[in-house]
């Protein structure tokens, strides 16, 4: 049953870089509130991609409880106020330390259903069928969110119940959209019509504007179900039974049988050291932990510093970093449980010196020449991220995702939630790229069970074993590559977090062999790597939406959530 309710109302939103209103400790309410884009708290902050989200976050703090409980919070809130990101029909990573100094990584990502196999998008014509893998009931993989949000509460201070209020209210009574969200929604009902089965909340006969009402009563009594029987709301019951039911009707894979086999894992974080810092990150099946060791321990040994921030020699420098790590991830990287993922060796300093040594300056180094490197002795774009800190001194870093903006673009009837289009995340042929551009081989390849690589890259990073750096950010294959660079901005170009984040992005990946801009990149840059022959793509508007949080050397908490989106920082 279709149940939504359009209400016009005026829509207040103020973009400030002053003292927000939410660190004075008003509420907000769902129907008039503000963007806040950068804020210095002293008790604890939250920076994610909606208001609403965060100031949901902040509310847990407020009321005792640590940064894993605002986390659970802020993710169930996106889950309603996001839902081209935010979701409980798919999957992702938390790192976190903990005020006890442990430092933790939960792996949430989506798994091939039981009946998925290796050739399961191969035409009969050995063509690779792109759409059925990126859209649609096919497209699905398990959801691991809410199994996630479970594992993650051992380290919670106070009841689930009282987490997923917020997300309830939300749901069940509504929240005006921003203009942004507006946009999405109306460049998304095409497919909408095309790819469900029962006609969505987010279908409307005329279109969305900023403030509009979004009221989502199948979504409430989701999130309900999961408050009165927890992880066995979702995954048994008539929750499960709803999923299935999508699937037989849209010609999907997952069974109850998967449903219920779905667990969230612990894993021993990806930790390196880079000069003073300790850089915290999750290990396979994202390749994000691995990319960023890689990466920066190829520029430890340069003096990147003096070069200058966006210098042509910087630039450079960087971007044939990028290529080299991405060439290793198309050829090495997958789910460690299912394939022997070479860590050490790929990111062994010796092995890294040697990819570096092809490097020339002044001279790129052709993707088609650049091979992976060679080891013996085997050992997504629409996503969103959240950064949390608390004065206990537990640091939370989340990124989750349903692939695609708005994943499948189905709908599970009836549950009123999106579902993902992770499988698109395999290398369902090897050579054929994804939606991303990325390629892959037999590392990354279908499997019953089996989790999909993810670029994804959740980062903390410590300064004398305390936390200083809570960072990630959404973007595909180009996650790696934005924490990157706002690592380096602040470690080595010393630049504030406003900048570090705001400032305009660049981005390789190996394959395709272009180096891609954002709007409003230094032209003189530009030009000098014309001048040395690197092919460009296609300018981007946004790349990535970084939420970062700097521990200042006061102990109080500096956040700043990106100007590219109607991301916002809420703290106290």
């Amino acid at each position: 049953m279709r149940s939504t309710l359009f209400l016009s109302i005026s829509l207040a939103i103020a973009f400030s870089l002053l003292t927000p209103l939410s660190s004075r400790g008003q509420a907000q309410n769902a129907y008039q509130y503000n963007i806040e884009k950068s804020l210095v708290a002293s008790n604890g902050a939250v920076v994610s991609a909606h208001p609403l989200a965060s100031q949901a976050g902040l509310s847990i703090l407020q009321k005792g409880g640590n940064a894993i409980d605002a986390a659970i919070a802020t993710q169930l809130a996106l889950a309603v106020v996001y839902p081209n990101a935010g979701n409980i029909g798919g999957g992702g990573f938390m790192v976190a330390q903990l005020k006890n100094g442990k430092t933790v990584a939960l792996d949430f990502r989506e798994k091939a259903p039981a009946k998925a196999h290796r050739d399961m998008y191969i035409e009969p014509d050995g063509k690779a069928n792109t759409d059925k893998s990126q859209q649609g009931h096919l497209s699905c993989g398990v959801p691991g969110t809410v199994a996630g949000l479970f594992a993650a509460h051992r380290y919670a201070l106070l009841p689930f119940r009282v987490l997923i209020a917020p997300a309830i209210e939300l749901a069940e009574k509504g929240f005006v959209i921003t203009a942004g969200e507006a946009r999405g929604l109306n460049n998304l009902q095409s497919d909408l019509k095309k790819y469900n089965t029962q006609t969505p909340v987010f279908v409307k006969q005329e279109e969305w504007k900023a403030g509009d009402t979004l009221i989502q009563i199948d979504l409430a009594n989701t999130l309900k179900r999961i408050r009165d029987n927890g992880q066995a709301g979702f995954y048994e019951g008539p929750t499960a039974d709803l999923i299935v039911a999508e699937m037989q009707r849209g010609g999907g894979l997952i069974s109850k049988e998967d449903l219920r086999a779905y667990t969230a894992q612990y894993r021993t974080p990806h930790r390196f050291q880079y000069k003073e810092y300790s850089i915290v990150g999750m290990p396979m099946p994202s390749s994000g932990g691995v990319l960023l060791h890689q990466m920066l321990k190829m520029i430890e040994d340069r003096p990147i510093a003096t070069m200058g921030f966006h210098s042509p020699e910087a630039v450079q420098l960087m971007t044939e970093v990028m290529r080299r790590a991405y060439a290793d991830r198309a050829a090495f990287m997958g789910d460690a449980d299912f394939y022997q993922v070479p860590v050490k060796q790929i990111t062994n300093q010796a092995y890294l010196q040697d990819r570096m040594k092809s490097f020339v300056t002044g001279q790129p180094t052709p993707s088609a020449t650049l091979q992976p490197g060679t080891v013996t002795g085997y050992e997504s774009e629409e996503t969103t991220h959240l950064s949390v800190i608390d004065k206990k001194g537990n640091a939370v870093a989340v990124t989750t995702t349903l692939n695609n903006s708005y994943g499948s673009r189905t709908v599970v009837g009836g549950a009123g939630f999106l579902l993902n289009d992770e499988m698109d995340d395999f290398s369902i042929k090897p050579g054929v790229p994804n939606m991303f551009g990325a390629v892959g081989g037999e590392a990354n390849s279908i499997q019953p069970g089996k989790r999909m690589l993810s670029s994804m890259a959740p980062t903390l990073v410590l300064k004398k074993g305390k936390p200083y750096l809570v960072v990630g950010t959404p973007g595909g294959t180009t996650i790696p590559t934005q924490i990157f660079q706002t690592l380096v901005n602040i470690l080595e170009f010393n630049m504030s977090p406003q900048d570090a984040v705001y400032k305009p992005k660049f981005h390789h990946q190996w394959l395709p062999d272009e180096l891609v801009l954002e709007k409003g990149f230094p032209e003189n840059t530009k030009a000098a790597l014309q001048k040395m022959g690197y092919p460009f793509g296609k300018e981007r508007g946004g790349i990535g939406r970084t939420e970062l949080i700097r521990v200042r050397p006061d102990g109080r908490f500096e956040a700043v959530a990106d100007k590219r989106g109607d991301d916002s920082a809420a703290g106290y």
